[in-house]
Parts: structure tokens; C-alpha cells; sequence
């Protein structure tokens, strides 16, 4: 029999937690067709795979890919990571359904909260539609390199039915609102949207200050919301949170509960704090007993320490008046020749350290290096107060004297959020949680954890042992796929979609992020490739070969899933 294409000679990690195996994989029009021996048949193309594995395409559950596939269908730095499917429209912020007269609060939204040009979002897609389906029907025409799977968000069908009031705190939506509000969610999910996303978190805001519509919505208006999703879709579809978990944390676990006992497949952003266990056995009660009874909840989280990149990029972090008059300057080049003029950086280094330089956070901020590939220090060696302590210096004299010395290419990672590496490992661990936020397309010029994926495989399971290589690939690939409620897709498996990574496992490893300027308007973002990806396929054609776009882009926007 001869195939249209054979991965020959790799070790399969197949995606359902099973032990790799040796075996060839068979693929043809766009699907697998044959795992085993195939030694004895022919193939338009082989893909050698001997030394490396062989694994599916990873489940990205959190990106805010939604505006960028309008200026780059290829999905990028997704796609430099193995994903081959993503999840858009998390955190209630999307752009359907939609009237004519809201698209600019939209757009400006998602400027306020995830850092994107509001006249490069406004300018960048066609803005075709009103209705969900309608902007998944846009999606698909703009052909993306990868598979893509789209909610519906509370933002833009709060606002759609209550307009400016929806952001105010206290106010709840009348009967007449609230009855807007769940015919936009039913119609979102029969015209595609996997469910609904919604954030409770204090730090998103709209432009003029107040917190995202939804952010106050009472239980009366949530429970109305997860009922409408059952109805329209079935039980299992997406229910997804950002919440606040500081000062509302009974109220968004009751929230949770609700959702999944009514049937909704419940997904919310989660990690731990530096106290004690940081809550993990709290989570894993929680998550262990609701899942037990049948209630589907699930966590995702990051994989390593992150917050903000701060460097001469985008962000410099000290915000005096003469940091803010040097980011101003067009270049980093111009920042870097600005720094080097002594006049200049004796005013620069004064201010700061008059305002009070780095405080507390000298601490939890870590130079990422200039070596081949980025330093992520995870045995916490290399804060920036240790670093100025072991050199008798103040923290503002060595933040500038790496910056120069770099010429401004050196980021320093602000482990803002899992930074308590034992409790974010365990957290990991726990069997209800998917250790994937990349957050692709959000906060695009202040820092990427698009490279979650291969940070998990390569530091973490490979280097650190924090799970086998088996558990890692079901996590991010059977699992998300289950999640999701996906068809055919998430194993390596006869007869399912050929959705597939062919990795150098031993060589994998992020690069360092780069900070370009390839948005709409000249709008900058950074952006992380990586190391070890030999080649990525999307229904059984090469997207990405040894980190290279092949121009291939097949993408499907997924509509119909695994519910009941």
C-alpha cells in the first residue's frame, strides 16, 4: 500500500498516558491511517523520525488569538510550539456577537486588557459580522495555519444587551436584559462557539478604568448563562472563568459548582501562592471531589514563573520621568545609545533610586541572560537582589549595567505568577489540571508564555522529572482534546485526525523571545520561537518544518463537538 506520507522509525507517545511505542504512522488525506510497521510500504513523502518522537498536535486551552488571525493566519508564536489546535475567545473578551455601533468599545477593550492596538484591530480584520457564527465564518475565510475553536464572551454580549451600565458594579441585569442576554448565548452556541468564557479577575479593565461587563454579574445571571449553554449545545460545553479567587473565592467555587451540576464542562485559570502548600490540597479537594460525582471541572495553569518581561523592548519597569522620556525613543538602539551617554544614565539611575528602584520586587524579578537560548532560573540563583548583593551594588546600578552591556537585548522575567515552584509543580500534578496557559495574543508587547508547551516537555519533564513524558503529552494533548470535547483528535490513533508533532525531544528548547514590530500600524509584540519541532502537521499537512513556516495553512474553525 503506499500512503501519502510515512513518519518512519519514531518513538510514539500516543497521547492517551500509555508508554511510548516504536512505530511507524501512516497518513493519508488528512488523516492516520496506519501505526505500526510499515517497512515494506511506499510513500509520496517519509518523514524520517528515528531518535525522535512522534506525538499529537498540543491543545492550546487559553489563547486570545481572536483579533490576530485577521494579519497573521499563522498563528504565531502558537504555532512555533507544536500547538495544531487553539482555543480563542477566554476571559469574556471577543468580538461576537456584535452590532455595528459596538465594534470600537470591543476593539478598545481588548486594547485595555490584553495590550493590542485598538485601530490595529479595528483596521486588521472585516469586520463581516453580527452574529457568533457569522464571525467564525470570517475566521475560516482567513484560512489559519491551525485549528481553531471559538467562545462566545460575556464582555461583548453584556454590553450588546445593556450597553455602558453593564461594566458598573451593583448594577444586575433586568428581566428583560437578562432574557437578551441568554437568546445571545444560545445563539452563539448553535452557530458554533464551544460555550461561553467570562472574567471575574480585578486586573481586566475597560478603557476608562471600571472592570470588564460580567466582572459584578450576580448568580441569578451566571446560573441563567450555564443553563443556556446546556440547552443550546448539550452537556459538556465550555463554561470558562478567569476569576478572582482573593476576595470572592467561595462565591467563584460556588459559581463552578453551579455550572457543572447543571452540566456545563467548567474551566477556569488557576495556580498557588508561596504560603505553606499554596493551596493545593485545598484544589485538589475541591477538584478531586467534584469530579468524583460526575461534575466536570478542570484547572489550567502555567507551566513556569511569569507576569511581565521588563528590559528596553516595551516595558523598562521604573517609571520616572526620565525612564518614561527614554522609552519614548523610537529603537531600542536609540534607548541602549541613550543609556551610554553618562549624563544621561546619572539622571536615569538618580531618579530611581530616589523613587525607591526596585523595592520587594528586586526579588522576584530574573535576568533571562544572553546565551543561545533564555535562562529561566529555576533554582532561583539569579534574582535581581541577589545578584546586586553579591555584587555590593544597588538593584537599579545592575538592572542598567546588564541592559547596556547587552545592548538592550537582555528581558528580566517578573515571576509574578507561579513563582512557589514546589506548590506550582504539585498544583501541576494534581489529575484535574492542564498545565497549558499560554495566553497567545494577550498582553503581546508586555511578556509570551506562547512556548508553554515546549517549556513543559523540555525543562520540566525532560530536565526536572515534574511528570513522566507520557503524563506531559496526555496533559496537553488527550486530555485538552477531552476537555474541549473535540472529535478524533488528541491521540495518535487509527482513523483520527493527523494532527501531529514530530519532535527532536533531547534538542527541544524555547528561544528567546524577540520583540517585533509586524502588527498593524507598526504595532510591536514579543515572540518566541523555539528549538526541536521537526515538523508540525495540521490534517495531515506540514505547517512548521525544523521552525519554519512551509506556507500551508489548514486550518478547520471546529463547530461541532463530543457532548453528553
Amino acid at each position: 500500500m503506499a500512503h501519502e506520507m510515512i513518519i518512519s522509525g519514531g518513538t510514539v507517545v500516543d497521547g492517551t498516558g500509555a508508554a511510548p511505542t516504536r512505530a511507524d504512522v501512516g497518513v493519508d488525506n488528512g488523516r492516520i491511517t496506519r501505526v505500526g510497521d510499515l517497512g515494506g510500504e511506499a510513500a509520496g513523502r517519509t518523514i524520517d523520525a528515528t531518535g525522535k518522537i512522534v506525538t499529537p498536535g498540543f491543545v492550546d486551552l487559553h489563547t486570545h488569538l481572536d483579533a490576530q488571525i485577521g494579519w497573521d493566519p499563522e498563528m504565531r508564536p502558537s504555532s512555533y510550539h507544536g500547538v495544531t489546535t487553539a482555543l480563542i475567545g477566554n476571559c469574556g473578551v471577543t468580538f461576537a456577537p456584535c452590532g455595528k455601533d459596538n465594534r470600537r468599545y470591543l476593539a478598545e477593550l481588548m486594547e485595555a486588557v490584553e495590550d493590542i492596538a485598538a485601530n490595529a484591530i479595528m483596521d486588521g480584520l472585516p469586520w463581516n459580522w453580527t452574529t457568533f457564527g457569522e464571525y467564525l465564518d470570517t475566521v475560516q475565510s482567513l484560512r489559519p495555519a491551525l485549528n481553531v475553536v471559538g467562545m462566545c464572551g460575556h464582555s461583548a454580549i453584556r454590553f450588546e444587551a445593556m450597553g455602558d451600565k453593564s461594566c458598573d458594579e451593583g448594577v444586575q441585569a433586568d428581566d428583560g436584559e437578562l432574557k437578551r442576554i441568554v437568546e445571545l448565548v444560545k445563539e452563539s452556541v448553535e452557530g458554533g462557539a464551544a460555550g461561553f468564557s467570562t472574567s471575574r479577575f480585578l486586573g481586566h479593565r475597560v478603557p476608562d478604568g471600571r472592570l470588564t461587563p460580567g466582572t459584578w454579574a450576580d448568580a441569578r445571571e451566571t446560573k441563567a448563562i450555564q443553563e443556556a449553554v446546556v440547552d443550546a449545545g448539550g452537556r459538556g460545553g465550555l463554561f470558562q472563568v478567569a476569576p478572582d479567587m482573593r476576595t470572592r473565592f467561595q462565591v467563584e467555587r460556588e459559581m463552578f459548582e453551579t455550572g457543572a451540576e447543571l452540566g456545563c464542562q467548567v474551566l477556569f485559570s488557576g495556580g498557588t501562592g508561596g504560603e505553606g502548600d499554596g493551596g493545593v490540597s485545598r484544589w485538589a479537594e475541591f477538584l478531586g471531589r467534584n469530579n468524583e460525582s460526575g461534575r466536570r471541572i478542570t484547572s489550567i495553569c502555567h507551566t513556569r514563573p511569569s507576569g511581565s518581561f521588563f528590559g528596553l523592548a516595551q516595558q523598562a519597569f521604573l517609571r520616572t520621568p526620565a525612564w518614561r522620556e527614554l522609552m519614548k525613543l523610537p529603537t531600542i538602539e536609540d534607548r541602549v545609545a541613550a543609556l551610554k551617554d553618562p549624563a544621561t544614565r546619572e539622571r536615569l539611575v538618580s531618579e530611581a533610586k530616589e523613587k525607591g528602584g526596585f523595592g520587594q520586587v528586586a526579588r522576584i524579578l530574573h535576568p533571562m541572560g544572553t546565551g543561545q537560548f533564555p535562562d529561566f532560573d529555576l533554582d532561583n540563583n539569579n534574582n535581581l537582589q541577589k545578584l546586586a548583593d553579591d555584587a555590593g551594588k544597588d538593584p537599579v546600578d545592575v538592572y542598567v549595567e546588564r541592559l547596556v552591556a547587552s545592548e538592550g537585548r537582555e528581558l528580566w522575567n517578573l515571576w509574578a505568577f507561579g513563582g512557589a515552584l514546589d506548590n506550582q509543580w504539585n498544583y501541576m500534578r494534581l489529575p484535574h489540571v492542564v498545565p497549558m496557559l499560554g495566553d497567545a495574543g494577550a498582553h503581546v508587547g508586555q511578556f509570551t508564555d506562547a512556548d508553554s508547551p515546549t517549556f513543559l516537555l523540555g525543562e520540566l519533564t525532560r530536565d526536572r522529572g515534574v511528570y513522566t513524558l507520557e503524563e506531559a503529552v496526555h496533559r496537553i494533548t488527550g486530555k485538552s482534546a477531552e476537555v474541549l470535547g473535540l472529535k478524533e483528535r488528541g491521540n495518535v490513533r487509527e482513523g483520527w485526525h493527523a494532527d501531529l508533532n514530530v519532535i527532536d525531544y533531547e534538542n527541544l528548547t524555547s528561544c528567546h523571545p524577540e520583540y517585533v514590530r509586524d502588527f498593524p500600524h507598526n504595532g510591536g509584540r514579543l515572540v518566541v520561537k523555539s528549538r526541536g519541532y521537526d515538523a508540525t502537521l495540521v490534517a495531515g499537512r506540514v505547517v512548521i518544518e525544523n521552525g519554519e513556516y512551509t506556507g500551508n495553512r489548514p486550518g478547520e474553525v471546529i463547530r461541532e463537538f463530543i457532548r453528553g
